[in-house]
C-alpha cells in the first residue's frame, strides 16, 4: 500500500483537485462546454482516486484491529471474518497496483477505439459488433462516458468498422493492451449447415490528441466529402449531408465521422481522428526505429486472442496465457481480468 501510495502521490493528487476545484467553481466555466467537460470528467476522476486510496487504507488499518480482536478474544467467527476480509483486501490492492503500471506517455489520455471486420465475411462483420458492444459495456459498468463518432453497416448482419471514444482518463492506457487481431470460433448462425467458421476482428487504440501534440497536417493533403449518414442496411438516418469523411493523401489514412451533429462538428471530430492516427503513426515508425536498433522488439499487430464458442468454452489471451471459461460473460464486458494481465505483460517486456 505505501508503494502504492508514493506512485500515486497522493499530495500532488490533492493539489490538482483543488486547482481543478477551483476550475470548475469560475462563473465562467460553462462558456466552453467541451473544456468544461474535461475539467469536471478529470476532477471527478482524481477524486474518485484520491477517495478509493483512502477507503483501502483505512481497511487495511482496520483489518489489524480485527486480527487483535479474534486473538484476544480467541473467536473463530471473527477470526474467519478477518481472514476473508485479508483476501478481499489483496484483490483490491492487486487491482489498485495495476494503475500505478500505467506510466507511459500517453496512458493518462482517454481512448480513440477503432474495430474493424477482418476475414470471415458476414460472421466478422458480426463479430466486430460484439467487440464494439463488449468494449461499451465494460466502460458503461465502469461509468465511463462514451461517444460513437462513426459506424459502417454490413449488409446482411453486423459493422464493418467502428470508431468510438472513452472518454476517461487513463482509457488509452488500459485499452492499448487491446490492440491486435481478436480470433472468434463458433457454429456460424449465418451457414444453413451449421458449420464452423473462424472469423477475424481487428482493434486498434489510439490516445486521443492534444494541444501539446505536434501534428502538422497540410489542407492540401486532405480529401474531404460529406454524405448522409446511413444507419443498418444502409438505411439513411438524417435527410442533410452531415456526415463528414476525410482521406490523408500522403498516407491514404482516411477517417469519418457521423454521429448526427452538424457537419463542422463532425469535420472536426473527423479531424481529431486524424490527428490520433497520424500520431499513432508516428509513435510506431519512431518504435520501429528503436526496435531495429535493439535488434528485435514486441510485434503488436498480430493475433492476440481467441473467443472460442465451439467445441468447447474459453477466451484465451495468447500473449498473457490469462483465460476464462464463461465467453458470454467476456462478450457481455466483463475484461477486467485480460486488462490486468495485459498491462503487467508489458511491463514486462518492457524490462
Amino acid at each position: 500500500m505505501e508503494s502504492i501510495e508514493a506512485v500515486l502521490d497522493l499530495d500532488k493528487l490533492r493539489a490538482d483537485i483543488a486547482v481543478l476545484e477551483e476550475q470548475a467553481a469560475a462563473p465562467s466555466l460553462w462558456d466552453d462546454p467541451d473544456e468544461a467537460q474535461k475539467i469536471t470528467s478529470k476532477l471527478s476522476h482524481l477524486q474518485a482516486e484520491v477517495r478509493k486510496a483512502e477507503a483501502l487504507r483505512g481497511r487495511i488499518d482496520d483489518l489489524s484491529v480485527l486480527f487483535e480482536m479474534a486473538e484476544e478474544e480467541d473467536d473463530p467467527d471473527t477470526r474467519a471474518e478477518a481472514e476473508s476480509e485479508l483476501v478481499s483486501v489483496k484483490k483490491a490492492l492487486d487491482e489498485m497496483e495495476v494503475r500505478t503500471l500505467l506510466s507511459g506517455e500517453y496512458d493518462a489520455r482517454e481512448a480513440l477505439v477503432n474495430i474493424r471486420a477482418e476475414a470471415g465475411g458476414v460472421d466478422a462483420a458480426d463479430f466486430a459488433e460484439q467487440l464494439q458492444r463488449m468494449y461499451l459495456r465494460w466502460a458503461e459498468r465502469h461509468g465511463f462516458k462514451t461517444e460513437i463518432y462513426e459506424t459502417s453497416y454490413a449488409e446482411e448482419a453486423g459493422i464493418k468498422s467502428t470508431t468510438f471514444a472513452v472518454q476517461v482518463p487513463y482509457a488509452y492506457g488500459q485499452l492499448s493492451v487491446e490492440q491486435g487481431t481478436h480470433r472468434l470460433v463458433r457454429i456460424s448462425p449465418f451457414d444453413n449447415q451449421g458449420r464452423r467458421q473462424t472469423s477475424f476482428a481487428g482493434v486498434e487504440v489510439l490516445p486521443v490528441v492534444e494541444q501539446t501534440d505536434h501534428i502538422d497536417i497540410d489542407e492540401s493533403d486532405l480529401r474531404i466529402d460529406v454524405y448522409r449518414s446511413s444507419g443498418p442496411g444502409g438505411q439513411g438516418v438524417n435527410t442533410t449531408d452531415s456526415a463528414v469523411r476525410i482521406t490523408h493523401l500522403p498516407t491514404g489514412i482516411v477517417v469519418s465521422c457521423q454521429n448526427e451533429r452538424s457537419q463542422i462538428q463532425n469535420k472536426a471530430t473527423a479531424m481529431n481522428v486524424l490527428q490520433a492516427k497520424l500520431l499513432e503513426r508516428q509513435r510506431q515508425e519512431d518504435r520501429a526505429k528503436m526496435d531495429a536498433l535493439k535488434d528485435g522488439g514486441s510485434s503488436w499487430g498480430n493475433q492476440m486472442r481467441s473467443y472460442v464458442l465451439h467445441p468447447y468454452q474459453m477466451v484465451k489471451d495468447l500473449r498473457t496465457e490469462f483465460e476464462v471459461g464463461n465467453p458470454q460473460a467476456v462478450l457481455d464486458g466483463e475484461i477486467d481480468g485480460f486488462l490486468e494481465a495485459g498491462i503487467r505483460w508489458r511491463k514486462q517486456q518492457e524490462k
